[in-house]
């Protein structure tokens, strides 16, 4: 942890559960980020505060935070494929609102590595040079990605993911914990892959993906992530 960064940039997490929570944790003691509210939907606010900081309608949210002053963090899972944050993100794109990303102090990032914003950087992950990687982009603690891959919009990769060279990532796709990936494989977009998947051939649209070597199932990513 690193105290000696001055607070400078004002930042509203959008959610109030446990990625919130941990949102708040790494963003008030990695980063140059200060945290100063909390927003939900009203119709899920059962309080006025939490963790001593207010917590805003986001309904309402551009009435009382200016987009020109104000960074937000869409703080939410891989719930329905990510389709649950990628709307939330989308609608407050669309009011004109800047998103911080945070990268851990911690994660071994190359100087030439892409990233974009809305995204959840954790611990110990390895990212190698010419990596790119999109808007609202979970990396949950301790992934390689490897040189030259690219992970598209709106992905959640969890942890202990191994991701080998000239891969890409489709967008809303979710890779469970240690998957592998060979070189130069593309993971369609719309992909559920199970955790301990090998995937060493490129993959289906809409795709769920399970075992070594991987096997794709009757049953759809998107019929399995309940998505209507």
């Amino acid at each position: 942890m690193n105290q000696k960064l001055s607070k400078k940039k004002k930042l509203i997490i959008c959610g109030a559960g446990e990625t919130a929570l941990l949102a708040f944790e790494y963003f008030t003691k990695d980063s140059d980020y200060e945290v100063i509210a909390f927003s939900i939907h009203s119709k899920y606010r059962k309080t006025k505060e939490l963790l001593g900081l207010p917590i805003y309608d986001l309904e309402s949210l551009n009435k009382n935070i200016p987009a020109s002053e104000y960074y937000l963090f869409v703080a939410l899972s891989s719930n329905h494929l990510n389709r649950d944050r990628a709307k939330l993100y989308n609608e407050l794109k669309e009011k004109g609102y800047h998103f911080a990303s945070y990268v851990s102090s911690k994660a071994f990032v190359w100087d030439n590595v892409e990233i974009g914003e809305n995204c959840f950087i954790l611990e110990n992950n390895v990212l190698q040079p010419f990596a790119k990687v999109g808007d609202n982009v979970t990396l949950w603690s301790g992934n390689h990605i490897g040189h030259r891959t690219e992970i598209c919009k709106h992905v959640f990769i969890s942890s202990h993911c191994v991701i080998s060279g000239y891969c890409e990532i489709g967008e809303y796709s979710f890779l469970g914990v240690n998957c592998t990936l060979a070189d130069n494989v593309k993971v369609a977009s719309d992909n559920f892959i199970s955790m301990g998947t090998v995937i060493s051939k490129n993959t289906d649209h809409d795709g769920l993906y399970s075992g070594n070597p991987s096997e794709k199932h009757k049953l759809s990513a998107k019929r399995f992530c309940k998505i209507k």
